[in-house]
């Protein structure tokens, strides 16, 4: 439960009257929340342990989030308690089931965590909740994606939800590869080393290309890639993110924005030795992957022990695109030749020397709603 103190220092201004009623009502919202899941919670620790039975499973369903759980709770068969919109707790003879799920990019990311007295038990219920699901995106058609960060109240945090493979790459959007993505993408899963470097400018095709990397590891592996993320440097400060990598069993270790992690230690930089340390041994031999994107500019500004033969794959520079590499590109999202060579001549106005991965596909014409 969140508290805030209203105006506990008279030297201070006197708060907006309408700002403290909304401080009231959140709080009031807060503690009726707070007390309704520490009733689950007591229900879960004090039923769960009588179930030897643990399975955990995720769905990506293309229903939406609210009619999907409505559905589970009133046609599951079992005792429903509704935590909100995308939180339940089932419960029936032999079984407990908790349920999380959340919308994301057109489609409803949600995890069902099992306990039971049987296999069986686990099984019969997995059955009918797919029926009620419905449709479902294949496992190897998304990943799973432990978002880590850090939290004033929690401390290290995460979240986890997954993300559909729906971006369709072109070899024209990375010339800086020298060969097709997917044979690039495919060396890079084959090899033994673990760390991959993405730099450039925001707008390269940095993250689009990690999402292709990881897709083809779920494709690989016939079920969703599971991925440790984060952005947060205050999260990568704290060894507890490291130990869950290392004995935990995530597929890769995907970290954006890297900038201030991967300088020289002789500058100062602290936390590189901790990657160091988990790039070798027990990672590698797993054949986990972690992968920085960053905005520095060159390699050179990178401490050399990262990119030591054996450790790093590739350091790969995705610069902005010339004007002959966007025109490749754009022919392949704009079927009209000289429209396309149109897009390209607006971008390149005013003797512009360089444009984005992402100037590009913005430019191009959206595609018509059929009527």
């Amino acid at each position: 439960m969140s508290i805030h103190k209203l105006n506990p220092d008279r030297t201070q201004p006197e708060p907006n009257p309408l700002a403290v009623g909304l401080n009231f009502h959140h709080e009031i919202y807060d503690f009726a929340e707070t007390i309704l899941k520490a009733r689950a919670i007591r229900a879960l620790e004090s039923v769960a342990a009588k179930y030897p039975v643990y399975r955990h499973v995720r769905y990506a369903s293309q229903r939406k989030l609210e009619e999907l759980f409505d559905d589970i709770a009133l046609h599951c068969g079992l005792s429903a308690c509704r935590l909100g919109i995308g939180e339940l707790l089932l419960e029936g003879p032999g079984i407990l089931v908790n349920v999380e799920g959340s919308r994301t990019a057109g489609f409803t990311s949600c995890g069902f965590s099992f306990w039971a007295d049987s296999i069986a038990r686990v099984d019969e219920l997995r059955e009918k909740l797919i029926r009620i699901i419905g449709e479902a995106y294949a496992r190897r058609r998304v990943f799973t994606l432990d978002w880590y960060f850090m939290s004033a109240r929690m401390g290290l945090s995460s979240t986890s939800f997954d993300e559909l493979v729906a971006d369709e790459m072109y070899d024209e959007a990375y010339p800086a590869l020298g060969r097709s993505v997917p044979d690039f993408i495919r060396g890079y899963l084959d090899a033994d080393e673990t760390v991959l470097m993405l730099l450039g400018p925001p707008g390269t095709g940095k993250t689009r290309l990690v999402r292709a990397i990881l897709g083809a590891m779920s494709d690989r592996k016939g079920d969703s890639a599971k991925v440790m993320y984060t952005a947060d440097k205050r999260a990568l400060e704290n060894d507890e993110i490291f130990v869950n990598f290392i004995t935990g069993q995530h597929d890769a270790f995907v970290i954006e924005d890297a900038d201030h992690l991967l300088l020289a230690r002789s500058n100062g930089n602290h936390d590189l030795h901790r990657f160091l340390a988990i790039a070798d041994g027990v990672v590698r031999a797993q054949g986990r992957k972690i992968i920085f994107t960053t905005n520095l500019p060159n390699v050179t500004d990178v401490d050399d022990a990262l990119l030591r033969p054996g450790r790093c794959y590739a350091s790969v520079r995705a610069p902005l695109l010339v004007r002959e590499e966007a025109a490749a590109l754009m022919r392949r999202l704009v079927e009209d030749r000289d429209q396309a060579e149109s897009l390209v001549d607006s971008l390149f106005a005013a003797g512009v020397k360089g444009v984005s991965v992402a100037d590009v596909y913005r430019a191009r014409p959206k595609a018509r709603r059929p009527s």
